[in-house]
């Protein structure tokens, strides 16, 4: 038998046993968790606003800071951190922007465990409370 022949049949053998076999396409999972997609509906920030204005002192503790103070903040870096709604999703509100970053400072939590409280994803908050803190840091600077 001739090599060329050999090769072949190698070839042919090893097919039969699916070692040239493609491997399937892994199911894709779900780009944005379905409880995430309804902000709206699961926000803390109605009770915000509701403590906001019938205890104080709880916003206050909640934000280790006055209202005066954080919309104060708001308003420094408000067109900093605005971004533009896309097709696919409504951007970020700056509110939500500055309640994330001002949560992870005073109590410390992982983006996984303030993505409960702000219903916004882990990937997202790595990307928002940095990018929060730079502009702060700049406003008051």
């Amino acid at each position: 038998m001739s090599l060329l022949k050999q090769v072949a049949a190698a070839v042919i053998v090893l097919d039969e046993c699916g070692v040239f076999a493609r491997t399937k396409n892994k199911k894709r999972k779900i780009l944005v968790k379905n409880w995430l997609l309804q902000k709206e509906r699961f926000t803390h920030f109605n009770l915000l606003n509701f403590i906001r204005d019938d205890s104080p002192d709880d916003y206050k503790n909640y934000f280790r800071m006055s209202d005066e103070n954080v919309n104060y903040l708001l308003e420094k870096v408000r067109s900093f951190i605005l971004k533009q709604d896309t097709v696919m999703r409504n951007a970020i509100t700056p509110e939500a922007r500055i309640a994330a970053t001002l949560r992870f400072l005073t109590t410390g939590r992982s983006f996984e465990d303030l993505k409960f409280a702000m219903i916004i994803s882990p990937q997202a908050l790595g990307k928002i409370i940095p990018e929060t803190c730079k502009t702060i840091y700049k406003a008051l600077k």
